[in-house]
């Protein structure tokens, strides 16, 4: 009896080792359920400067708890949880996205999200908030973070709180749906002739993301057959300009009243 009751704890202790490696083998991204639900309250499509866009409510988002829930939540993560290129770029950029919108609502109100940053130092490069027990500026989640992962469709999908940024997706980004949803995305921003791609006589005129970022297109044979791929309908032989103007009043409209 005793041999076997040893052998039964032997096999369960065993088949316990087992389960919790396969476990964090399989890693582990983080609850998103109430940042989608506060993204789909407060982020509605509307009309600013004459370009469609997705407006943020980020006075509405500054008093809801769930936007202080969602910092804490990549504040305290255990990012070894995060096992594979997915998890690790769905959640970067959830965390971009909240720490943007985190820069808005902490110098609220501002008119761009550029007006909080100083003259010696770039929004982009100061502390925006912490990730993994770590402060973390937006210039490092993009630059040091995100880019090096190899993927351009990234800046269809980080938003800097401004009119002309791809639209924040009132959804969170899951490693499960991340290939979908980044295409997606990158299928709306070139259909919006307002700040993604508009099409003129014999020319292309796109976002000024392109240029600033022409070398991440390399991966799939540059920019035009980057837009091909999401605009099948667009015509091979124009010249192509990523020259559109880019408007970084803030991606917000206050309600008029009734």
């Amino acid at each position: 009896m005793h041999n076997t009751m040893h052998t039964v704890r032997g096999i369960a202790t065993a088949l316990l080792t087992c389960f919790i490696w396969i476990g964090a083998s399989l890693g582990a991204e983080p609850d998103w359920t109430d940042y989608t639900a506060l993204l789909q309250q407060h982020v509605h499509a509307g009309v600013i400067a004459g370009i469609r866009l997705n407006q943020v409510d980020y006075p509405a988002i500054r008093h809801d708890p769930r936007f202080g829930d969602a910092i804490r939540q990549i504040a305290g993560f255990h990012l070894q949880q995060l096992r594979s290129r997915e998890e690790r770029m769905s959640f970067y950029i959830n965390a971009y996205n909240l720490l943007a919108i985190k820069i808005v609502t902490d110098h609220w109100p501002v008119d761009s999200i550029k007006d909080a940053g100083s003259l010696f130092t770039t929004v982009w490069k100061k502390p925006a908030g912490t990730v993994g027990g770590q402060a973390v500026t937006l210039d490092q989640i993009e630059h040091h973070i995100l880019r090096p992962m190899g993927d351009p469709r990234i800046h269809m999908a980080i938003v800097c709180a401004s009119v002309s940024c791809p639209d924040l997706r009132p959804e969170a980004y899951t490693a499960a749906h991340l290939d979908a949803q980044l295409n997606d995305q990158a299928r709306r921003f070139l259909a919006n002739p307002g700040k993604g791609l508009r099409l003129e006589s014999r020319h292309i005129r796109l976002s000024r993301i392109f240029n600033w970022f022409e070398t991440d297109f390399r991966v799939y044979g540059g920019v035009r057959q980057f837009i091909l791929k999401f605009r099948a309908d667009l015509p091979t032989n124009y010249e192509i300009e990523p020259d559109l103007h880019y408007n970084w009043s803030l991606n917000y409209k206050e309600k008029l009243a009734p």
